[in-house]
């Protein structure tokens, strides 16, 4: 089992490449089984989580084809032929994101047999919205050990569907699924995030009709068949704003690149009032910090897009273990996500959880100490309040960090932190 040890006190200085966005790339994935002709991806992150869905595709016949390193990774989808509909849960309990394979393979063949997903353990996701949305787009539906069988014997018929809540999984496999739909499928409560954007764009290059954009109701005038083609995944915003925070808690002066300023704006603007330096530039931020002032306390409230995203909590929470007073952190979106703070507080954060709110008294200084990732934001936090704590920081169970951060340990050390992965030692948590 790997590890990652950090060694605090080191400035940051240099520049990050963002890549492509995991959030974005997992679905574009599963929309490649929506064309019979070859869809090419480029700037694809190279992530557990990208080869996880790929194996996944694999099974059903795709031929996926890697290509490039580095910022010139891309990725070829050929579906030209569907072998199998069957997703087994030994590859969809890895990532629950998988489970948006069922929309496609049902619009595109008429059947599918999909394992119920697994994936990180904060709270509980169910699937029955995406479930419901499916059956009023006419799909007969199943549950039987686990396993969700669905038929479309004479193909989905478009339909009016309002979320009950805003769910970006439930409105990204809605969506993909209506592309191939008979007639109009309006979608009410949809949710904006930018990746949502990104599928839709995509879809439409395939030629997909889709209106609203963007907005909160997505109408898709469905079409008998979509084409291939090339698409740039969006930068990922999650990524883009962990470095971000990593070189405001670290201090010295990171530039970004390749990403977008305004998919973090609502993380930056709280950055800012906590007395970062964030400069946005036309591909991304430079973040500049002196180490030798300390932060000020900053609440945050965890919000749909484009409020502050649920993914960037513990790692702002983690930038304020340090900050002088008590920050209030309200956790909106998702329950049980502060597994992170008892991790924390071993590093000597002082953090009291009670039910969807976080206390953190700010503290002069953190020191090192053996720690355990709990989910993937999770992990990271770690990994950025390890950068300017005394001594060494383990970081264990990293698997959940590889999910989502591509070459971590080489974009920090190219800017000065000391930190590095251990191959093979005993987890003893």
């Amino acid at each position: 089992m790997d590890r990652i040890v950090v060694t605090g006190g080191h400035k940051l200085h240099g520049e990050i490449p963002v890549s492509g966005a995991k959030n974005s790339a997992i679905k574009l994935m599963a929309a490649s089984i929506l064309t019979d002709q070859p869809l090419r991806l480029t700037n694809m992150p190279r992530l557990a989580d990208t080869k996880f869905l790929g194996q996944l595709l694999r099974q059903f016949g795709v031929t996926v084809t890697e290509t490039g390193q580095g910022v010139d990774q891309e990725t070829l989808f050929d579906a030209r032929e569907i072998t199998s509909t069957f997703a087994p849960y030994d590859l969809v309990r890895q990532m629950r994101a998988s489970f948006n394979v069922l929309g496609p393979l049902l619009a595109r063949t008429g059947h599918a047999k999909v394992s119920l997903p697994g994936g990180c353990t904060i709270g509980a996701r169910p699937v029955d919205l995406h479930l419901d949305a499916l059956t009023r787009l006419g799909a007969l539906i199943e549950l039987d050990e686990g396993y969700v069988s669905a038929t479309a014997p004479k193909g989905l018929r478009g339909a009016e569907i309002e979320f009950p809540f805003v769910s970006v999984g439930a409105t990204e496999h809605t969506l993909m699924a209506a592309t191939l739909a008979q007639g109009t499928t309006v979608l009410k409560r949809a949710a904006r995030e930018p990746e949502i954007g990104d599928l839709a764009r995509c879809l439409v290059m395939m030629g997909a009709r889709i209106e609203g954009i963007d907005t909160d109701t997505l109408v898709i005038e469905g079409v008998t068949s979509l084409t291939g083609g090339e698409w740039s995944v969006i930068p990922d915003r999650i990524e883009m704003g962990s470095y971000a925070v990593a070189a405001a808690m670290a201090g010295g002066e990171v530039r970004l690149t390749r990403g977008r300023a305004d998919l973090i704006a609502a993380l930056t603007d709280r950055m800012v009032e906590a007395g970062v330096e964030v400069t946005p530039t036309d591909d991304g931020v430079i973040v500049r910090r002196d180490p030798g002032v300390r932060l000020k306390a900053t609440d945050i409230a965890t919000e749909i897009y484009p409020g502050f995203a649920t993914d960037l909590q513990a790692q702002f929470m983690a930038l304020m273990t340090t900050a002088d007073g008590t920050s209030i952190i309200h956790e909106n979106i998702f329950e049980n996500r502060f597994m992170h703070a008892p991790e924390l507080a071993r590093l000597g954060a002082d953090i009291a959880v009670h039910a969807g709110e976080a206390r953190v008294n700010g503290v002069e200084f953190l020191h090192g100490a053996p720690v355990m990732a709990t989910d993937l934001r999770a992990s990271v936090s770690l990994v950025i309040a390890g950068l300017v704590a005394e001594g060494e920081t383990s970081v264990g169970r990293v698997y959940h960090l590889d999910r989502g951060f591509e070459r971590l340990e080489e974009k920090l050390s190219a800017c000065g932190a000391q930190i590095e992965r251990q191959h093979g030692y005993h987890d003893e948590h």
